[in-house]
C-alpha cells in the first residue's frame, strides 16, 4: 500500500494524528470517534514513509482482543510486522527471554489467579475467610502492588485514598506479607510482580535495556487515561529518555480508578511534555445525534475542574435516529421481562441479536435477565463466563479443523471455498444450518459452531484468497489472545466489562440511586466515576438506547427507589411501561441455598436468610417504618408482660422495613414470621408498612 494512501479518507483531526509521526503527540479521543482508526493510520504511514521500521514499533493496549484488532487492522494497512500486545503480554516475553541471561535458574512459574495463595497466607496468619472474602483481599493487594505501596504501607494508602479495606486493614496487610512471603519461597510470579520485575531488570540490567531499546524505538499507548502507577513504570523503563511516545485516551472514560488506575498520567501528559502536540477527536461516528446528545448531557453535568478543563464535547456525523427511552417499573423482575420482551420485537424487526445488550452495574443484576430471556426463547451471550476457546465443542471443532487442514481438505473440496469447507468440516462436529429448538446445552453448543462458521465467512471476505490452512492459523492466533469470534445472542455484560465494545441497541437497566451510583461510592470522586460508567454506557448504543429502573428490588417490595440522580435534568418525559404477561412458570426453580437479592452469593448465616442479602449488601431500608415497629413491639411487649424479641426479633423488624410488605402472603414470606405471629400481629404490622396508627390495647392484639 502507498503510504499517501493511508492517510484517504480520514477526518482532518484523524490525518493530523496519522501525519505526526515523531513523538510526544497526545491524542485525546471521544467515545466513537475513530480512536483506533487513526492511531493504526499513525503506525502504518509511519512505517510506509520510514519513519520507523514495523519491528521497531510496540503498539501496547490492555486487552488481548484489542491487541488482536490493532495487528488485524495493520496488517491490512501494509505494517505486518508490528508488535501489539498488552502490557502483562510484553512484559512476560521480555522476562522469559533475558532471565537465563541476567538473573539464571529456575525461571518463576506466573499464577493465573491469587486466591489460593491468598487463601494459605490467611490460614497461615490464623484467619478465616470465605471465598468472596479471599476473593475482595486478593483485589485488595493487587491494588496495593499497582500503586506501589508495600505491606507495611497498606494500612496508611488505604486512609489516603479513602478505601474501604474488606476485612480489618491491620488483617490485610499480615495478609498481603504473608502472601509475598509465600509467594517467594515457593517461586510463584503474579501478573503486578511481573511488570515489576521486568522494569527492574531492564533498570539494573544495561545489557537487556540496551537490547529491549535498540528493538523496540517507537511507542503507542492505548486507553492511556487506564494506566496505572505500575505500567507507568515498565513505560519509562521501556522508554528510557526517548520521547517517541503517543499516548490516547479520554478522561471521560475513566472508569478503573479503584484498580489503580488513573487519568493524571493522560491530563498531565503536555505538561511533563510541553513540546508535545495534542489532537483531540470529537466527531462521534458511532451514535445518532440522538445518543450523543444524552452522552454529552451526562458528562455536561460532571463536577471539578479537571472534568471541566479536558471535557470532549462530542459532535454526532450519523443520520438522526429514534429518541432514548425511559422507562419505570415496578419491581427487577418486570424491568427484566419487559427488556427480554422489547429486545424479541427489535429482533423480529431486523436486528441482529448480536447487535443487542443488557448492560448493568454489577454482575448479580445478570440473573433475572438470564431467566427473562430464556422465557423469551432469546439466546444470551454472558461476558465474563467460560472463555470461548476454552469450551469442549470448540476444542472439539479446532482439532477437526486442524486435522482436515493437514490432510488437504481444501483439495478434497476443491471448488467449495473456505465457507463451504469450514462449515462442512463443523458438520462432523455437529454443526447444522438450523438452530436446534430451545436455549439449552444443545443451543449453546450450536452458537458456539455457528461462532466458528461466521469467522471464516469474515475471514473469506477480508482475505479472499484464503484456504483451510490460513483459517486455523487465524483461529490459533485468536486462541492465543483469547480473542473470541462473535456470538449469535443478545449480550449481557455489566457497564465495565462493556468498555470498548458497541451495538446497535442498548438497553441501561438498573439505573437508580444505590445500584448507580452504586451505594458505597462516597465521596465526590467515587461519585464522578459512577457518572462516567454510565456515559461510558451511554456511548455503547450506535442507534436505540433504552435506559430503565425499577422502584422495588423484588414483586410486592416496598416502592422506595428513585431514577439515579445522574438522570436528573435529561428524562424528559419518565414513562411507566406496561410489561407484557409473561409465563414466569418457564422459569427455573431455583436449587441450593438462598441467593443474596443484592449481589446473588448463596446466603448461609441465619440472619443473611432472614434479610434476604449479605450484611454488607446495600438495602432498601425504611428506617422510619423501622422505628415505628420497635416503637409498637415495645408497647406490645410492655402490655403483655414479655420480652421484645418475643414479638418479633430485630432482624426480623428490620427485614420487615427493608421489604416493606403489603398483603398477608407477603408479610408471611419473611422469615421469623409464622402462622401465630401472622395471625396475632399480621394487621397491625401491615398498618404500620402503610404509614397509619394501630390501637394497641392488649385485647386488640389476639
Amino acid at each position: 500500500m502507498e503510504a499517501d494512501a493511508v492517510l484517504e479518507g480520514l477526518d482532518p483531526e484523524q490525518r493530523a494524528v496519522a501525519e505526526a509521526v515523531r513523538g510526544p503527540v497526545c491524542v485525546l479521543a471521544g467515545a466513537g470517534t475513530g480512536k483506533t482508526r487513526a492511531i493504526t493510520h499513525r503506525i502504518a504511514y509511519a512505517t510506509l514513509t520510514g519513519v520507523v521500521a514495523p519491528q521497531r514499533v510496540l503498539a501496547v493496549t490492555f486487552t488481548t482482543r484489542a491487541a488482536g484488532e490493532l495487528r488485524g487492522r495493520l496488517r491490512r494497512l501494509g505494517a505486518p510486522g508490528v508488535q501489539a500486545r498488552t502490557f502483562h503480554a510484553a512484559a512476560l516475553r521480555q522476562l522469559s527471554y533475558f532471565w537465563p541471561k541476567v538473573v539464571g535458574g529456575e525461571a518463576p512459574r506466573i499464577i493465573d489467579s491469587k486466591i489460593a495463595l491468598v487463601a494459605d497466607a490467611a490460614r497461615a496468619c490464623r484467619l478465616s475467610y470465605g471465598r468472596t472474602e479471599l476473593r475482595d483481599i486478593a483485589g485488595e493487594i493487587e491494588w496495593a502492588k499497582v500503586t506501589q505501596h508495600r505491606p507495611e504501607d497498606y494500612p496508611a494508602a488505604v486512609v489516603r485514598a479513602g478505601r474501604k479495606a474488606p476485612a480489618e486493614v491491620v488483617d490485610v496487610a499480615r495478609v498481603y506479607a504473608m502472601y509475598e512471603q509465600l509467594r517467594r519461597e515457593r517461586n510463584l510470579l503474579d501478573f503486578e510482580g511481573m511488570l515489576e520485575l521486568t522494569a527492574a531488570m531492564l533498570t539494573e540490567s544495561p545489557e537487556m535495556a540496551r537490547s529491549v531499546r535498540d528493538q523496540y524505538r517507537y511507542f503507542v499507548v492505548d486507553e492511556y487515561q487506564d494506566v496505572n502507577p505500575l505500567q507507568k513504570l515498565l513505560l519509562d523503563a521501556w522508554l528510557g529518555d526517548r520521547d517517541e511516545l503517543c499516548v490516547v485516551g479520554d478522561p471521560n472514560q475513566t472508569i478503573y480508578s479503584f484498580t489503580g488506575a488513573s487519568p493524571d498520567h493522560l491530563l498531565n501528559f503536555p505538561r511533563l511534555h510541553p513540546e508535545a502536540r495534542v489532537v483531540k477527536l470529537v466527531r462521534d461516528y458511532r451514535s445518532t445525534p440522538q445518543v450523543v446528545r444524552l452522552a454529552n448531557g451526562v458528562i455536561g453535568q460532571a463536577r471539578g475542574d479537571a472534568a471541566r478543563r479536558h471535557r470532549l464535547e462530542l459532535v454526532a456525523q450519523r443520520a438522526d435516529g429514534p429518541d432514548p427511552v425511559f422507562h419505570e417499573y415496578d419491581d427487577e423482575v418486570a424491568e427484566a421481562d419487559d427488556i427480554a420482551r422489547r429486545a424479541r420485537k427489535l429482533i423480529d424487526e431486523g436486528v441482529p441479536a448480536s447487535e443487542i445488550a443488557v448492560l448493568y452495574r454489577i454482575n448479580a443484576q445478570s440473573e433475572n435477565f438470564e431467566a427473562a430471556f430464556a422465557a423469551a426463547g432469546v439466546p444470551v451471550v454472558l461476558r465474563g463466563a467460560e472463555r470461548f476457546f476454552e469450551r469442549p465443542e470448540v476444542r472439539d471443532a479446532v482439532v477437526r479443523l486442524r486435522g482436515a487442514a493437514r490432510a488437504g481438505a481444501d483439495a478434497e473440496t476443491d471448488g467449495m471455498g473456505l465457507i463451504a469447507t469450514v462449515r462442512h468440516v463443523l458438520t462432523g462436529a455437529g454443526f447444522t444450518e438450523r438452530p436446534p429448538d430451545g436455549t439449552g446445552a444443545a443451543r449453546a453448543k450450536w452458537e458456539s459452531l455457528s461462532a466458528l462458521a461466521q469467522l471464516a465467512e469474515d475471514v473469506a471476505v477480508a482475505h479472499p484468497g484464503a484456504g483451510l490452512p490460513e483459517f486455523v492459523a487465524e483461529i490459533e492466533e485468536r486462541a492465543a489472545v483469547q480473542h473470541a469470534p462473535t456470538l449469535e445472542g443478545v449480550t449481557l455484560a455489566s457497564l465495565h466489562s462493556a468498555k470498548g465494545l458497541e451495538w446497535d441497541a442498548v438497553f441501561l437497566a438498573g439505573v437508580v440511586e444505590g445500584t448507580l451510583p452504586i451505594i458505597y461510592a462516597e465521596t465526590a470522586e467515587q461519585i464522578e466515576e459512577e457518572r462516567r460508567l454510565l456515559y461510558v454506557g451511554v456511548t455503547r448504543a450506535r442507534e436505540h438506547l433504552s435506559l430503565s429502573w425499577s422502584l422495588a428490588r423484588t414483586p410486592g417490595g416496598r416502592k422506595g427507589r428513585r431514577p439515579s440522580r445522574f438522570l436528573d435534568g435529561l428524562n424528559p418525559k419518565a414513562s411507566t411501561s406496561t410489561p407484557a404477561p409473561v409465563d414466569r412458570s418457564r422459569r427455573r426453580a431455583a436449587k441450593g441455598p438462598m441467593p443474596c437479592r443484592v449481589c446473588g452469593r448463596p446466603l448461609t448465616a441465619a440472619l443473611e436468610r432472614k434479610l434476604g442479602r449479605c450484611e454488607d449488601c446495600p438495602s432498601d431500608l425504611n428506617e422510619e417504618l423501622l422505628a415505628s415497629l420497635k416503637e409498637w413491639r415495645a408497647t406490645v411487649a410492655a402490655e403483655q408482660k414479655v420480652p421484645a424479641y418475643v414479638i418479633f426479633t430485630d432482624a426480623t423488624l428490620q427485614a420487615i422495613a427493608e421489604r416493606g410488605p403489603e398483603t398477608i402472603e407477603e408479610l408471611a414470606q419473611i422469615s421469623g414470621v409464622g402462622a401465630t405471629k401472622l395471625t396475632r400481629f399480621g394487621q397491625a404490622v401491615l398498618a404500620l408498612c402503610r404509614g397509619e396508627t394501630w390501637p394497641t390495647e392488649p385485647g386488640l392484639q389476639d
